[in-house]
């Protein structure tokens, strides 16, 4: 079985902070972290390997520091790292990602499987990974919180809703979006950190993956970010300490002036 895993290096949650200037993510002097979605990806795609034997290919897009992330996946029991990076591809938005993901893909030939994050902590927007199984015209299930059965061709899984989960049966190949539920991620160990400190990470141009010049990047973006700002901070505020009585009598008092003769409240 080939899976082939996408993740995508974001910003610590920690430390997040927009540029006043281009409106996006600053990404220079923060803290870069394996998107915590993909991480759960990347740990199933190794269970379906060492279950059911193949290889694991992990790609992403992004700068060349994305290769410390990398890294990080082939030590934690990855085969093969391919890095998709090319200027041409800053400023792409999720129509445009799913579009170089797809490219990168045909490039790297056959395949039984894709896994992705549920949705990266940067955007939030959950839209690449059905967004690339339309483009490869494959099927998908997005919200996976367990494979119940993994065969050559179909794959049983649950995938979590708000009152519960379905059982769903895909055909491979196919693509799937997974959630924190499905696993624990397992930490790198010594011999995995020394076979991927010697790895050659594979890395692929625009040319390389033959993609049309106005379907990357910010041409090939159809949605873009005018303005970004954080909400604006609200006043007068009132803690209330005490026990829970006090803190009733707190707020009637507060509310009292509130409150007309003969309303409704």
């Amino acid at each position: 079985m080939k899976i082939i895993v996408c993740v995508k290096q974001v910003p610590d949650a920690k430390d997040v902070r927009l540029d006043p200037e281009t409106n996006t993510l600053a990404r220079e002097g923060v803290e870069s972290i394996m998107n915590p979605y993909d991480q759960h990806a990347l740990e199933e795609a190794v269970r379906l390997k060492e279950a059911h034997g193949g290889e694991v290919v992990v790609i992403t897009m992004g700068p060349p520091q994305a290769e410390e992330m990398l890294r990080l996946a082939l030590s934690c029991g990855a085969d093969e790292a391919v890095l998709i990076s090319d200027r041409a591809f800053a400023g792409a938005d999720t129509w445009a990602t799913s579009y170089t993901l797809q490219q990168a893909i045909k490039t790297l030939g056959d395949f039984d499987l894709i896994l992705c994050g549920k949705q990266a902590i940067d955007g939030d927007t959950a839209q690449v990974g059905p967004g690339l199984a339309m483009r490869m015209d494959i099927p998908y299930t997005t919200c996976v919180q367990k494979i119940r059965e993994s065969g050559a061709e179909v794959l049983v899984v649950e995938r979590m809703m708000d009152d519960g989960y379905d059982v769903v049966e895909i055909a491979l190949p196919a693509l799937l979006s997974v959630v924190k539920d499905i696993n624990e991620p397992r930490v790198p160990s010594l011999k995995g950190k020394m076979r991927a400190k010697r790895a050659v990470i594979r890395t692929l141009s625009g040319a390389d993956i033959d993609a049309d010049s106005d379907c990357i990047g910010l041409p090939g973006s159809p949605t873009q970010v005018v303005n970004v700002f954080p909400p604006p901070a609200r006043g007068g505020r009132a803690i209330f300490t005490g026990t829970l009585d006090e803190q009733i009598e707190q707020l009637v008092d507060k509310l009292i002036p509130f409150i007309q003769p003969g309303g409704d409240h």
